[in-house]
């Protein structure tokens, strides 16, 4: 059969028939659709140069093209916390009640060596106890330096400060100290280091403080003798010494983890880097060139790279539209692909305010955008098979658009959940009949959506906190409705816009109560019912062959809408009447019988019924040859004796031919409930006979010239209105084996049809 649009431009290219057929047009609506998806992808992945010089002025404004890490202000930052450390100290307990028990035992030892005199020993004293104090401390330091106990820096520390505190026992206790006996020192012992003891408990960072205590603890202690009071006094302050001291290691470690527990400071996404006007500083200047946004050396590479990637996804659709149509070609005309690329425009900006609002803390937004969107519009509107391909390239584009990890260029989280929920979208709604069916649509969508953002928390290991998956499956279940919601509104927009014949338009027009239906059904009732017939018999015949059958039913409602102008000039409304065609001239009921599809179709335009439904009303008789007015004008002409002044070709419908499948199948639907209902009691092997002549009639007629059924597609509407005719009139229907009359009768059915055929 012959093309709807005949071809041929290199076996790929139809010829033009207006801009909907134009093969310039086709190619440019798919240019379009690889520029928009060039310049939609443009700003996630092309970075934005600028050409500006350190000391200028900005002549635009700069906004951050995604979130920057602020060095400058992090560096701030951490010098704030590390100034805001304070100092580290440490404590060394030196056990100084140890140094107070050498002296004394020393002093011991000297005060009962009769030999020397107390002179002597005064010099000795004099000398010794402030260099043993010394060696002390100069013997703990080497321990500890050896042992590793205390850093280098500390120990340093530790020495300067003793040295600078240190105390300097008074002359005259010099003298008094060897007038102690043994006894003394025995009773001094306990209580000088009890002293000590308790005074180095405390953290003591001026020795002076502590030494101002040790007159009040020895006034209170067991110590009756003078001397041996204040010698002990002198003591204990000479032991007594700094035990907390400045670690500056400690105090450095502690600004260096401070520094690095400083939390990054980001400038987000779309915040001003630099106004406009405003002076490039070296520090501006340098955040700019760290994050890649200073045109120093032209790279054409990512520009080159995005512009293959948008030509392979717009060549991609196009040619699965194109294997998709078949051997004629392209399935859709311009204006359907003008419409689905305004979906892709549609769905795209749609990601695109989503990924507006997403961050790096809060990516879960993502899941707001209504992704199926797209998918759930074409399957509705264009086709399913086409839905599921383009819902490929949706998760493509949500896996970029939606994306916010800076080290990669697809996001498999968004684009997994994308593909799933568009797929759930195109199940839930592609045979809707209602519109409540998309919210239901949308709801599903709602429930996988939440089920695919579970199933990605878990297999990610628990990456996401409770918070963050508790916001992700709500902004995933509002994500469907959303989505159910944009659907409803859009749906009549581009109903009226493109001329598209929704499932849920085509529900809505076989409403009863539609004022053509119901004039149809108070006027005309026979033809009524003769429309609903063929509906059930076009619609079963056209979901055989793949064509759109629910097309098939409500056009068949509306193909004889224009008998209701003269409705008693067809036969099925001619109850008890005398035909009028008997009593006018062939040509003026010729006139009236072609004129119905004329009248139909200008009815239909006034309702404003979409155009495939005016063009099965138009094209459903096609060109077909009415024979029977034709042959009784023959038969008039030659009773007056003179020459026929027409041809058959006067006696045919205008036409145009069936340009559809759809329309072709309810014009075959037509003709075969007309002569069925002509019959009086049919038997299997007359329907048989009849349906094959009917369509052997159209073929040879060419009457399927210009639409695209095949013979084998023929031979399917044949055998599928043979079954759905012997369900219809069962009860009317005679099988072989009740057959009872002579072959003989069935010449019957060769010409009184014929009238009934053709009305």
């Amino acid at each position: 059969m012959a093309s709807k649009q005949p071809s041929k431009l290199s076996g790929f290219v139809y010829s033009t028939n207006g801009w909907k057929y134009s093969a310039v047009s086709r190619y440019a609506l798919f240019l379009l659709l690889g520029l928009v998806f060039y310049f939609s992808l443009s700003s996630d992945l092309l970075p934005k140069k600028y050409d500006i010089k350190e000391g200028t002025r900005s002549a635009k404004e700069i906004t951050a093209p995604k979130q920057i890490l602020d060095t400058n202000a992090k560096l701030k930052a951490q010098e704030e916390a590390a100034e805001n450390v304070v100092n580290r100290y440490a404590i060394i307990p030196m056990r100084a009640e140890n140094l107070v028990t050498l002296l004394l035992d020393r002093i011991d030892r000297l005060n009962q060596d009769d030999t020397i005199s107390q002179s002597d020993k005064t010099t000795i004293y004099r000398e010794e106890i402030p260099r043993r104090a010394n060696d002390f401390i100069l013997n703990f330091v080497a321990a500890s330096s050896k042992a590793g106990t205390y850093s280098e820096h500390l120990l340093a520390e530790m020495q300067s400060v003793i040295k600078d505190q240190a105390y300097v026992i008074p002359e005259e206790t010099y003298i008094k100290i060897p007038r102690l006996t043994s006894q003394d020192i025995i009773e001094m012992k306990p209580v000088a280091r009890d002293i000590v003891t308790k005074l180095m408990n405390d953290q003591i960072t001026d020795a002076q403080t502590a030494r101002a205590k040790v007159a009040e603890q020895v006034s209170v202690s067991s110590l009756s003798q003078r001397t041996a009071r204040e010698v002990v006094q002198e003591l204990v302050r000479l032991v007594i010494t700094s035990n907390k001291f400045y670690d500056e290691d400690a105090t450095k470690e502690a600004k260096v983890q401070a520094r690095q527990n400083t939390p990054d400071v980001f400038i987000e996404q779309g915040d001003v880097l630099v106004a406009k006007n405003q002076e490039i500083t070296p520090e501006l200047y340098a955040l700019l060139d760290e994050n890649g946004l200073l045109s120093k050396e032209v790279n054409y590479w990512p520009q080159f790279g995005l512009l293959l990637l948008s030509v392979l996804l717009s060549f991609g659709l196009m040619t699965f539209i194109r294997y998709n149509g078949g051997t004629s070609g392209f399935k859709y005309n311009n204006s359907q692909l003008l419409m689905l690329v305004l979906v892709f425009i549609i769905t795209i900006i749609m990601m695109k305010l989503a990924a507006f609002l997403q961050t790096d803390v809060r990516t879960y937004i993502g899941f707001l955008a209504p992704v199926a969107i797209g998918a759930m519009l074409i399957s509705m509107l264009l086709d399913m098979t086409l839905a599921y391909f383009c819902s490929i390239l949706f998760s493509v584009l949500a896996s970029i658009l939606l994306n916010v990890q800076q080290n990669t260029v697809f996001d498999f989280t968004f684009g997994f959940f994308a593909l799933i929920v568009s797929y759930v979208a195109i199940f839930s709604t592609h045979r809707a009949g209602q519109r409540s069916t998309l919210l239901k649509g949308g709801i599903m969508v709602s429930l996988f959506g939440c089920l695919t953002v579970a199933i990605l928390t878990m297999l990610s290991g628990g990456v996401w906190n409770e918070t963050q998956t508790l916001y992700s499956i709500g902004f995933a279940f509002a994500s469907g409705l959303l989505t159910a919601v944009l659907v409803i509104g859009l749906m009549p927009f581009f109903e009226a816009t493109f001329g598209i014949l929704s499932a849920l338009k085509l529900v809505e027009l076989s409403n009863p109560n539609h004022p053509l239906l119901r004039k149809l059904l108070t006027e005309t009732p026979g033809t009524y019912h003769h429309s609903v017939m063929v509906g059930n018999l076009s619609e079963a015949a056209a979901e055989a062959i793949g064509a759109d059958g629910l097309l098939c039913r409500v056009g068949s409602y509306y193909h004889d809408i224009g008998k209701t102008k003269r409705p008693f000039y067809f036969i099925e409304n001619q109850n008890n009447m005398e035909n009028p065609h008997d009593s006018i001239e062939p040509k003026l009921s010729k006139s009236i019988i072609v004129a119905h599809a004329r009248d139909g179709v200008e009815m239909q335009k006034e309702y404003k019924l979409p155009k495939p439904i005016r063009d099965i009303a138009e094209q459903h008789h096609g060109t077909t040859f009415l024979h029977y007015f034709y042959h009784k004008a023959l038969k008039l002409a030659e009773e007056k004796g003179v020459e026929p002044d027409f041809t058959e070709e006067d006696f045919r419908y205008p036409g145009p031919k069936a340009q559809s499948k759809e329309s072709a199948v309810v014009g075959i639907a037509d003709s075969v409930e007309a002569a069925v209902r002509s019959l009086r009691k049919p038997t299997v092997v007359q329907v048989e006979t009849m349906i094959e002549k009917i369509i052997k009639s159209r073929l040879d007629d060419h009457q399927f010239d210009e639409c695209d059924l095949t013979i084998k597609e023929l031979d399917i509407i044949a055998r599928t209105l043979k079954e759905t005719v012997m369900g219809i009139f069962h009860s009317r229907i005679e099988y072989p084996e009740d057959v009872r009359k002579p072959k003989k009768e069935e010449g019957a059915i060769k010409n009184e049809p014929e009238r009934r055929l053709e009305q």
